[in-house]
């Protein structure tokens, strides 16, 4: 009976782990509480895991922030900027590198393929001097060991890391970052042979690249690194895991003949078609994990159907060479459901999170090796009955709208220069307006008026009056720092996701449903288990009374049909695409309703867009059609003076710059500052953009202050590829996980930058 798990949640069941991170970074804990909290944790995943009777436990899938960037300090590859002097790299560095710190910006981070998790993208170039500088892998491998319990070190591999790594500045574009394998592969084999001297007999390199489009020269990477490795790691067994989507038929080819390698694991959840290549042929002796459980959804596996799949692959791989695993690392999913306790009971047993996937992979592994639970067996298709026939799944009426959606394309009936004419006549906003996001800081004090409101302890009209005093104080200090575009700072919302799912109908709610999306942040990603629609309007009583606040512009905060899909637990039975549909209309009633109440600036974030593009180039139209189809259909029918905004964050935009174009928004802000203004190339590279734009000018994930200086910098490098009619002065994304010590001074630079420019740009005419 052979089980795995690829990865686990690193936070918590509690979110023990943020909770230590920023105590630790607040200055109030020290070093060696960090380290213990830590430790709690990563001993009660592997005793999880080792009581479920799994047998592949993996060990440093835990991170203090993220795995990619555990690899860049094992191969200490450190961008100079922050003064590393060489030996083994410690919190000061590491944190330095996530984070940025008062003297020097963080690294890039971006979306970790098509999931709402970032990673730390490393900076290389020909000059980097690799070193092992972090022994992580080696020492979470014996912490396991000490415990008695036998762990699967697992490893970012070569060839992915150097795949998912940047040129650095000032090295030129075109560097071929694969140049560098035979300059890392000495430390990947260093740690190899401490491991095995440790005790290791298996070690999991993770290579998801493998699902993407390669080509001949980076499939030819994978089979010479793991040739060079080959005499290492001899006397273990090497497990090279992929996930996230089908293997290509060339990949495949080479995977499996790859030298020294005992086992290949597959998702098979989100990548079907690998079925087929293994039907076709799989290496005699290999082992085979199969990636039957989705480690990136919340249902209830079916555990009949998975149970026929690893059957019919043991008939072709051989009785004894199957492992049942998660389609990928369970850090994508919800922690633990039994914490859970005021989830509807019918809702509830449809569902697992990460600890009751664990023993769905032992209860598949034990039913494959002849020892079925009839027991859980049985409840596992009482759920699957219970949803499939539950009439709150269905809305005909609903179902109805979204067929009839068919046949029009929901484009606004004026083109955008007209629109932004007239919109211009009507708000005579100065030349490169300024705006922020939409959300500004939550205090501890506004999570505590809210968290007592949800508890009833106290009233309506106390909860309004509290909210309506935030509210006249983001207006103020807006107007005082004089910006032109104001937002009401989203003080009534937890998430930008769940505030508006807990308004519509089809959607359920967890309390500690949540997954990490970088660092210490966490996400509590709403569950859409049946069809949308909107009960009443969401926002409007809100935006209202902010504008009634001021005579500038008040934006109306929406929340795009595409975002809340992307960042849901998503029902897995109708096509995602549908759901988007539902949700479209469910947004184009509110933002009708915003219209009708006066507000002539609404924003509809899609700020996940980017990341639900499938992997391969195939399937990339298909989705933007529909994606962009369903953000078209939420303002479709407001008027030219009405100005719709979006945003966009974290995402390499590059690629799909036409698909943002066919929104047909009246204005875009979007993330750029941290990606090293790579946004900007595209608009150096012809991309002709007519709307307004808004690229941001600093970053709002570092608490790094930026000078006016440094602003009108960035912002003189847009003007030599944007036109000035459409510029827009904004951040990144919005400050709520700031601090207001941070966002004053930030902004009232921003606003010196623009005002800087104006001028200069006024004596220039």
């Amino acid at each position: 009976m052979a089980s795995h798990i690829v990865g686990y949640p690193r936070m918590g069941p509690k979110r023990e782990l943020k909770f230590a991170l920023e105590s630790f970074w607040d200055g109030k804990s020290s070093a060696e509480d960090l380290q213990k909290v830590a430790a709690e944790l990563r001993t009660s995943i592997w005793k999880q895991m080792a009581d479920a009777g799994i047998k592949h436990i993996p060990s440093n899938t835990f991170s203090y922030y993220d795995q990619v960037l555990d690899t860049t300090a094992m191969l200490g590859a450190v961008p100079e900027r922050y003064g590393w002097n060489g030996g083994e790299i410690g919190f000061d560095t590491y944190f330095s590198m996530a984070r940025g710190n008062s003297s020097v910006p963080a690294m890039e981070m971006t979306k970790w393929f098509d999931t709402n998790y970032h990673f730390i993208v490393p900076e290389l170039g020909p000059n980097v001097n690799f070193s092992y500088a972090s022994h992580k892998a080696v020492n979470e491998f014996k912490e396991a060991k000490a415990l008695g319990i036998e762990t699967v070190p697992v490893i970012v591999g070569p060839v992915s890391y150097l795949l998912l790594s940047k040129p650095a500045k000032g090295v030129e574009k075109s560097f071929s970052l694969l140049s560098l394998i035979d300059k890392i592969l000495p430390i990947y084999k260093e740690v190899v042979t401490e491991l095995k001297e440790a005790g290791a007999t298996w070690i999991q390199f993770d290579e998801p690249t493998l699902v993407l489009d390669l080509d001949s020269h980076h499939l030819q990477a994978f089979t010479h690194a793991y040739s060079e490795l080959e005499s290492t790691v001899s006397g273990l067994k090497v497990l090279i895991q992929t996930y996230f989507s089908d293997v290509p038929a060339e990949a495949y080819k080479t995977l499996t003949s790859l030298k020294g390698v005992a086992g290949f694991g597959f998702d098979l959840v989100r990548g079907t078609k690998t079925l087929d290549l293994v039907n076709a042929g799989f290496p005699s002796g290999k082992y085979l994990f199969a990636g039957v459980v989705d480690g990136r959804n919340i249902w209830a596996n079916d555990l009949v159907v998975s149970l026929n799949t690893l059957k019919s692959l043991e008939d072709k791989v051989g009785k004894g060479n199957i492992v049942v695993s998660t389609s990928c690392s369970l850090l994508h999913t919800a922690v633990d459901l039994a914490n859970e306790t005021k989830l509807d009971k019918e809702i509830k047993s449809w569902l697992a999170f990460a600890a009751q996937k664990v023993k769905e992979v032992n209860a598949l592994a034990k039913a494959l090796s002849g020892e079925r639970d009839e027991a859980f067996f049985f409840s596992n298709a009482a759920a699957h009955s219970s949803r499939k026939f539950s009439p709150r799944v269905t809305n005909e009426n609903v179902q109805k709208a979204a067929a009839s959606l068919k046949g029009s394309d929901h484009r606004r009936a004026t083109n955008v220069s007209a629109r932004l004419a007239a919109q211009q006549k009507k708000l005579g906003l100065p030349v490169l307006p300024t705006t922020t996001i939409g959300s500004f800081p939550q205090t501890m004090e506004l999570r505590r008026v809210r968290r007592e409101f949800k508890a009833k302890k106290i009233s309506e009209d106390d909860y309004v009056k509290s909210i309506k005093e935030e509210i006249n104080k983001v207006v103020k200090l807006q107007e005082e720092l004089d910006i032109d575009v104001l937002v009401h700072g989203e003080p009534e919302r937890n998430d930008m996701v769940e505030y508006f799912g807990e308004q519509l109908s089809g959607f359920a709610f967890t309390v500690n449903g949540w997954v990490q999306s970088y660092g210490s942040r966490c996400v509590k990603p709403p569950i859409i288990y049946g069809d949308v629609s909107r009960p009443k309007a969401m926002t409007v009583f809100w935006s209202s009374m902010a504008q009634s606040m001021t005579k500038r512009p008040m934006k109306g905060m929406l929340t795009g049909p595409v975002t809340i899909l992307n960042w849901s637990f998503v029902r897995n039975d109708q096509p995602r695409s549908e759901t988007c549909y539902q949700i479209a209309l469910a947004i184009k009633d509110e933002v009708e309703d915003l219209e009708k109440a006066g507000i002539t600036v609404i924003q509809i974030d899609e700020a996940a867009l980017r990341e639900g593009l499938p992997l391969r180039k195939s399937e990339q139209a298909s989705y933007l059609e529909w994606a962009v189809h369903s953000f078209r259909i939420t303002n479709c029918s407001v008027e030219d003076t009405t100005q719709i905004h979006t945003h966009m964050c974290y995402s390499n935009f590059n690629d799909i710059i036409h698909s943002i174009i066919n929104m047909d928004a009246d204005v875009i802000t979007i993330e750029n500052s941290r990606s090293d203004e790579k946004l900007l190339s595209v608009f150096r590279e012809g991309v002709k953009y007519g709307a307004g734009i808004g690229p941001g000018v600093y970053d709002i994930h570092s608490p790094r202050i930026p000078s006016t200086e440094e602003i009108a910098d960035r912002i003189n490098k847009m003007l030599a590829v944007l036109e000035t009619g459409i510029l827009w002065v904004n951040p990144d994304c919005g400050l709520k996980t700031r601090k207001y010590t941070e966002v004053n001074p930030a902004l009232s630079n921003m606003v010196a930058a623009a005002k800087l420019l104006r001028t200069q740009l006024a004596s220039a005419k």
